[in-house]
């Protein structure tokens, strides 16, 4: 076996962006040959990542993807354990790459994005080699892709928390600026669905049964705690469903008042909200 030159390490380097000593000690086990070194940069990376699955990867950022004719968009969260790793211009790019990539391929699940091959490896590959070379726990925790009549993305500042807005009734005005606002709106409000016809059962359930147990305790009637928990539901539904909620710019209108008023019969199909942490 030659001997590991300076400039081999280098170049080892410069291809997979992994530390001197590490380079160094891959292209010694592999004898010289690149191909074995870069795997077992990858295997590093895959036994870091083990190492590391039980961490808490509370960080990150989100990322989006937005069709040209703003009716269709994929967001992604891109998880990892510091803010610091957060801000790293190859997490960043990592971020854009698989956004770019799930709104090109449009996989079905995220596992089945992480399957999709770039550059001769699966993103799921990649994650592991940037994994392998910072150290950190780094996971997509979420994947979302939305099509309605406009999809408006709206990022929060910092890039902590990312809404997707599904628009319809848009009678083929621009309704960008309406779709921010809302998005804005659940971002602050983090609303529990569109309005009361979406809410889950078994949420309805609960609060019913919270109500109930709350009336009971203040001592009222038992052939009032009906009447009083229905009550008590429906404020929890203006409250926390989205339409009927206070409009947070214009406190004078609701959600559902300040999106007819854009244009008439403007409303929100569907929405998601995806916060990192």
């Amino acid at each position: 076996m030659s001997a590991i030159t300076a400039q081999d390490v280098n170049k080892l380097r410069t291809m997979t962006g992994a530390g001197m000593m590490d380079c160094k000690k891959a292209l010694t086990e592999a004898e010289g040959d690149f191909e074995k070194a870069i795997e077992i940069l990858r295997k590093k990376g895959q036994k870091v990542s083990a190492n590391r699955s039980d961490r808490d990867a509370k960080e990150g950022s989100v990322f989006v993807k937005t069709s040209d004719d703003k009716k269709e968009a994929v967001l992604i969260a891109l998880n990892c354990e510091t803010d610091f790793v957060a801000k790293n211009e190859e997490f960043q790019n990592l971020g854009k790459l698989i956004a770019e990539t799930a709104f090109a391929k449009k996989p079905a699940t995220k596992e089945a994005l992480l399957a999709e091959v770039v550059g001769g490896l699966t993103l799921n590959d990649k994650i592991t080699e940037l994994v392998g070379k910072i150290g950190e726990k780094i996971e997509v925790s979420t994947f979302v892709h939305m099509k309605g009549e406009a999809v408006v993305p709206y990022i929060h500042a910092g890039s902590k928390l990312g809404v997707l807005v599904s628009l319809k009734g848009v009678n083929g005005k621009d309704v960008t600026d309406a779709g921010k606002d809302v998005g804005m709106q659940i971002a602050a409000m983090n609303p529990v669905a569109v309005d009361e016809s979406q809410v889950d059962k078994t949420l309805i359930e609960k609060e019913l049964e919270i109500a109930k147990a709350q009336i009971l305790a203040e001592g009222k009637p038992e052939n009032m705690v009906e009447k009083i928990a229905q009550g008590k539901l429906n404020k929890f539904f203006k409250e926390s469903t989205l339409l009927p909620q206070t409009f947070v710019k214009d406190n004078s209108k609701t959600v559902a008042q300040y999106l007819d008023s854009v244009t008439k019969g403007l409303t929100v199909a569907e929405f998601k909200r995806v916060a990192i942490g």
